[in-house]
Formats: structure tokens, sequence, C-alpha cells
């Protein structure tokens, strides 16, 4: 290591706003991933990067050697009747009541694409895709790279966890960021999520950008910002990508919690749910189908007609999983009633999601475990009439001792108007815009 790509020195150049080499980056994470560069070094470099930014230069080459640090799969050749496959995949943000995956996934591979949905755990008040499936019986996040392209072949979806080999820097930097108050860096941020992406091997991305109280970005401007940085990085990767921005200032669909959230996924597999959640997957289905080359298609139709649904059921039980298995519940309920008479106009969806989350449905340390059956429901969304007295909340929880923690978060959660309980707004539309 040169004098110039000293760890010291790099955070010098970006502390004092300067711009870093592609050596210097290359150096330092390849350092880091080895060990040589020492994590109290890596996190005073990842604060001056909060504070300094980066140039597009400098976030594609921090991307490129995250994705160097690791293994990429290989995902060209696979077929299906003698007949090459596209691969597309989609990533969320993040927000509270996002399960969008799970009916989007197998709705998009029913029409004869391949969807490798390389998934991760909730930490915090935003829940996991591998949490929530884990809530079926039998079914297992852990899939080979052998085992990915055959599924990919047979039923072609797949939502299993990453490889611990796929940009392993990545891993490492995100569980220092995330104790040292340095994940809210639009650079890193993108990086982090595209390293992952970009190496997971996919012809096409779609990306849904969050934005709101329930969202890590929390402006429209910085969610666009995001949005913009992560098109760009996937776009000079060779990677067909677009991204919608949608809005989370509420929570999304009527639950949040892990079984909670599958039962609702399958409520819009067999053509009913929420309108908020069927609509979203819609727009972000449009959109996969389009930059896959299959824009001539309506996705509401297999919805409907099944075919997502058995889609859904032969890719929860390549991985081990029951689709007949009853979902757990948990054992005690606690319900909040509405205080007075008519509309619901706010529900935070930031308050939710912590109070789902002090019920047991999430984790504060990785690693720790969570309840399958624990959550929120609300029974009424933004826009609805609500009468006194009548069921708004449910708190599903193991532990009854918990509902005292989650109903202090829920203490302003949500506000009702004196409005005629027969006026009934429409659902807010989740899509705020599209870049790429």
């Amino acid at each position: 290591m040169s004098a110039a790509t000293d760890p010291v020195s790099v955070i010098g150049v970006k502390r004092d706003g300067g711009e870093l080499s592609t050596a210097q980056i290359d150096a330092v994470v390849h350092g880091f991933t080895a060990g040589t560069v020492a994590p109290e070094q890596m996190a005073s470099l990842a604060m001056a990067i909060v504070w300094r930014g980066m140039s597009r230069r400098e976030i594609a080459d921090w991307t490129a050697a995250m994705i160097a640090s690791g293994i990429t799969l290989d995902l060209a050749g696979l077929q299906r009747d003698g007949a090459p496959l596209t691969t597309v995949d989609k990533h969320s943000t993040g927000g509270v009541g996002d399960k969008i995956t799970l009916p989007l996934t197998p709705l998009i591979a029913s029409y004869g694409l391949a969807v490798p949905q390389l998934s991760g755990r909730g930490l915090g008040h935003t829940g996991g895709t591998l949490d929530k499936l884990e809530a079926i019986p039998g079914w297992s996040p852990r899939v080979s790279p052998t085992r990915l392209r055959t599924q990919l072949e047979e039923v072609g979806a797949v939502i299993c966890a990453a490889s611990d080999e796929l940009a392993p820097a990545d891993r490492r930097l995100y569980a220092l960021r995330d104790v040292t108050g340095t994940v809210a860096s639009i650079p890193l941020i993108a990086a982090s999520i595209m390293s992952k992406k970009i190496a997971e091997g996919t012809g096409a991305l779609v990306l849904d950008v969050k934005v709101g109280s329930g969202a890590f970005m929390t402006t429209y401007d910085d969610a666009a910002d995001l949005a913009r940085t992560m098109v760009e990085l996937g776009t000079d990767a060779g990677v067909r990508t677009r991204a919608l921005l949608t809005d989370m200032s509420s929570p999304l669909g009527r639950s949040a919690g892990n079984a909670l959230e599958v039962a609702e996924a399958i409520e819009v597999l067999s053509g009913g749910g929420p309108r908020d959640v069927v609509e979203l997957t819609l727009a972000l289905a449009r959109e996969m189908l389009d930059v896959a080359g299959r824009g001539d298609v309506d996705p509401a139709e297999h919805l409907a007609n099944g075919r997502a649904m058995d889609t859904w059921r032969a890719m929860i039980a390549a991985q081990g999983g029951d689709p007949a298995a009853p979902l757990p519940a948990a054992p005690h309920r606690h319900t909040v009633t509405a205080a007075s008479s008519g509309r619901l106009v706010r529900l935070d969806a930031l308050a939710v999601g912590l109070a789902a989350w002090e019920l047991g449905a999430g984790r504060s340390t990785p690693g720790a475990s969570v309840s399958a059956g624990a959550g929120v429901t609300w029974h009424a969304s933004v826009g609805d009439p609500v009468a006194a007295g009548a069921p708004l909340l449910t708190l599903h929880a193991d532990d009854p001792e918990r509902f005292a923690a989650a109903l202090a978060r829920l203490a302003d959660a949500c506000e009702v108007t004196a409005e005629p309980s027969a006026r009934v707004s429409p659902p807010v539309d989740r899509v705020l815009g599209r870049i790429g």
C-alpha cells in the first residue's frame, strides 16, 4: 500500500472535501474486507463520506470495489423448453407493511420470466422479506447457486438469502454503518444496494424507492436523488434499470408483521387484498415486464386467473415450504378503538412500524429472533370513515407485556377528522414519480 492509498491518507482526502481516486477506493475497500483496514478507520471514512459526499465516478468505483470483494452470480444461459429465459429483479428500499415482493415475484415469473429475488431480513421498524416467508412452515431461505439456477429454470421464481460471498465488503460495511450513525448517506446507500444487485447477475432491475415517514428517505428530493444515482449505477453496469418513487407516509396494506403480511400477500394472489397493495404490485409488475421486453401483457390477468398463485405455490414448495399449511398466529391480541367518528386522515407509517417492532415482529440487532405471529393490523386506511368505538388497530403479540410499549409508539399515530362518516376518499396513489 502506497502513501497515497494508506487509509489515514484516504480519510484525510475525503475529510478535506477531496475526490478519492480509483486506486484509493480499491485499496481501502479491499483492505477493509481483508482486515488490514481497521473498523475504526472505515467508520471514520464513512463519516467523512456522509459529510462530504461523493462524485458519480467515486460512487461507481466504490460500487465496483464492493462487487469485486466477492463472487458474482452467472445467470447467463438459463433456459426453459429450449428457449432462453430473461432475468428481471426488483428491489425496495424498505418500508412498513411492504410485502410487495411476495406477490410480485411469482406474478412476474408466471409470464415466463426468471426472477432471482435475493432478499434480506428486517432491522428496526422495516420488515424483512425472509422473516416474513419463514413464517411458512418448512420454508427455507437457503438456496445454493446450483439450486438457484435449477429453480429459476423449473419455476421461474426464487426468493432467497444472498450468499455470504456476494459483496462481502458491503455486508461488513453495512453492519459498521448501522452502529456508527453513517447509514444516512445517498452514495453509500446506493452503492450498497447496487453492488448486491449487480453481483447477482440479473439483466434488468426495477427499484421501488420509498418516500415518507416510514422510509429511510423522508423527502421526495432525497429519494429522487437516491433513485437517479442507483439507476445510473445499474445502467453503467449494463443492467436495464428503472425506479419508481412510492409513498411510505402511511403503512402499506392493512398489516405489518411476518405471518400477517404473508396472509395479505396470499389474498392478493387470490385476486383480492387491499387496494393499495394490489395497485402497487401491478405498477411495479408493469415496469418489470416492460423493461424485460414483455410490455405487451396485462399483469392483472394472472392475479385474476390464478396463474400467479400457481407459481407462488410452486416456489414455496421448491424451497421446502407447505403452501397449504396454516400460518402461525400470536396468542394475545389488544384492540385500539376509535375515540370519535369521522374520517381517518393520517396513519403514521413510522409509528406503526415501531409498534410492530415492539411487539416482536422485528429485531434491534442482527441475528436476533423474531416472532412469526406478532404485528399490527389496521381496520381502516387513510381516507376511510371510522365510527366511535369501532376497532381501529389490533395488536398481536406472543407476550402481552409487550402491548404497553407498542401502545406508547401508537399514541399519536392516528388522526380522525369530524367529517361525516359517509364521505370516503380514494386511497392515496402510492406512485409519486418515475426515473429511468
